[in-house]
């Protein structure tokens, strides 16, 4: 069986030489842009804990937000595939990052919270089972070295009376 590898090119320019570049630990800002051929800026910082900007996204909030992406467009397909319509789909994920004694630190967990919408008809409990699946098929899940659990809500859609259609 052939293995398919994809790349990714991903631009990282460092944009907070505030004019004394690196003299001194605050001499400088946090900022910075990632950018990829054909798709908008992301406004990057360090956390505000280490001197960035808490406007802009840092890379644990990236890392986090990865993997709740990642969990959340395999679900949709496995719903699609089982025939369990989602009408909406949030995540309100949680990371947590230690530091280390030497000044270095590392995510201990991640939690995904993924409140899920489906229409009514639909298998709740399917619904529900398809989380497992789509953790294991997760390409960012199965590239961290720290646990990730899903501890999802299943919600039915109220079902539309013709009077709510009418409006």
């Amino acid at each position: 069986m052939t293995q398919h590898e994809h790349t990714y090119a991903v631009q990282v320019t460092w944009t907070g030489n505030l004019g004394q570049g690196t003299s001194s630990y605050r001499a400088y800002a946090r900022a910075h842009e990632i950018t990829a051929a054909g798709k908008p800026t992301i406004a990057g910082s360090a956390d505000p804990a280490f001197r960035g900007d808490r406007t802009r996204y840092n890379p644990e909030d990236l890392l986090v937000a990865s993997l709740a992406a990642c969990h959340m467009l395999w679900y949709l397909h496995l719903a699609a595939d089982a025939g369990v319509v989602v009408v909406a789909y949030e995540d309100q994920a949680r990371g947590v990052m230690a530091e280390t004694p030497n000044g270095g630190g590392h995510f201990t967990s991640v939690v995904l919270l993924p409140t899920v919408t489906i229409q009514p008809g639909a298998d709740p409990a399917l619904a529900a089972h398809l989380h497992a699946r789509a953790h294991e098929l997760c390409f960012i899940a199965n590239s961290v070295n720290f646990p990730v659990t899903c501890e999802p809500v299943i919600v039915v859609e109220a079902t539309r009376t013709a009077e709510d259609a009418e409006k």
